[in-house]
């Protein structure tokens, strides 16, 4: 078999037409296919990196956020516990003053209500004494026990002091004096003639003098020289008495 050297020659234009045609239009649009795949790949890797270092340094500034968060929220409350135990302690002081207050408030209001019910019933039982006492001295006034005061009177006008003469004294300059004797049963002709030479004796001067009954003076006398008054008869020493006691008490 001879071997021909033009088909040879045909063969390999024909195989490097071939190669040629293939890398033209097979080879080619493959390789760029596998580089734009790589580089899309590479772009969505560059995107992945990016996203997850964005991802991380989120994550980061997020559990910094928490724990600044943490320790801002305890910190607060820390503060809160210490206001409120603050405001509590504030609270029950101002409580407890208030209640002491009222304490001492109701103490006094609860003495003074003791103390004037304490002085009720006194005045009630000086009152009821007096009246009680009145009744029997009213029951006890008889002439006899008149004629004993009116000795006691003398007495007393007859020891009168010097500043109650004084008094009696200033009392006659006023024009138009007279003086007034009241007695809780009728003086007789005696006795009237006897007092009125005392009180003349007394002032040094012959006054008019009125002589009245009087049944409210109990048992006694009253004698009235101007704005001088002598008392010496059951009412009136009652009434020192009722008052001695409320003063007293």
């Amino acid at each position: 078999m001879d071997f021909d050297w033009t088909t040879f020659i045909l063969e390999i234009i024909n195989f490097l037409i071939l190669i040629w045609i293939l890398k033209r239009f097979l080879y080619q649009p493959v390789l760029n296919v596998i580089t734009r795949r790589r580089e899309d790949i590479e772009k969505k890797l560059a995107d992945a990196q990016r996203i997850e270092a964005e991802a991380n340094e989120l994550k980061h500034r997020n559990e910094q956020y928490l724990a600044e968060w943490e320790v801002k929220k305890e910190n607060e409350q820390a503060q809160l516990n210490a206001e409120l135990a603050a405001l509590r302690e504030s609270k029950l002081a101002e409580l407890e003053v208030k209640i002491t207050e009222e304490a001492q408030r109701r103490r006094v209001l609860d003495e003074r209500r003791q103390a004037d019910f304490q002085r009720l019933i006194e005045e009630q039982g000086i009152a009821q004494g007096a009246q009680f006492s009145s009744k029997l001295l009213s029951r006890l006034a008889s002439p006899e026990l008149e004629d004993r005061l009116y000795v006691l009177l003398l007495e007393d006008l007859q020891g009168l002091h010097e500043q109650n003469r004084h008094i009696v004294t200033e009392a006659m300059s006023e024009p138009g004096l007279h003086i007034k004797v009241q007695s809780a049963f009728s003086l007789d002709e005696q006795k009237r003639n006897e007092l009125t030479r005392l009180l003349f004796k007394m002032t040094d001067r012959a006054l008019p003098i009125e002589f009245h009954i009087n049944p409210e003076l109990i048992s006694g006398f009253q004698i009235d020289i101007g704005p001088w008054i002598l008392h010496a008869n059951l009412r009136d020493e009652l009434k020192f008495f009722s008052g001695a006691l409320r003063h007293a008490g």
